[in-house]
């Protein structure tokens, strides 16, 4: 998505479509200064990402679990926002309750997105 004219975006409908497709990341903007998405972990789930070469900020809708990064260790819940640098080794771990977060990437994000 290259197209540089404002968006109006739903937070519910982007979190139904992120369900329905049945898989963790939904990108819903790539600009080429920016990306943003929606990361959806179950209770289950094993955060498998790794560190990105972009700078990222992470929003918490829902949820709680803990987040390691660079070796430190930080409970999340609704309301926390997160700045991960790039090139930084970070994971969500201990989810307590399912996790649905927004996801914000300088310099477009992560080669590959599924859109």
């Amino acid at each position: 998505m290259a197209d540089a004219s404002w968006k109006n975006f739903d937070l519910a409908e982007l979190i139904a479509k992120s369900e329905q497709r049945g898989k963790p990341y939904l990108e819903f903007l790539r600009v080429p200064q920016l990306s943003c998405g929606v990361y959806r972990l179950g209770t289950q789930a094993r955060d498998t990402q790794s560190a990105h070469d972009e700078d990222e900020i992470y929003f918490v809708i829902k949820g709680r679990a803990r987040m390691i990064i660079a070796g430190q260790s930080t409970a999340i819940s609704p309301g926390s926002i997160l700045y991960v640098p790039a090139d930084t080794d970070h994971e969500f771990v201990d989810i307590e309750e399912d996790l649905s977060l927004l996801v914000f990437f300088g310099s477009g994000g992560p080669s590959g997105a599924d859109i």
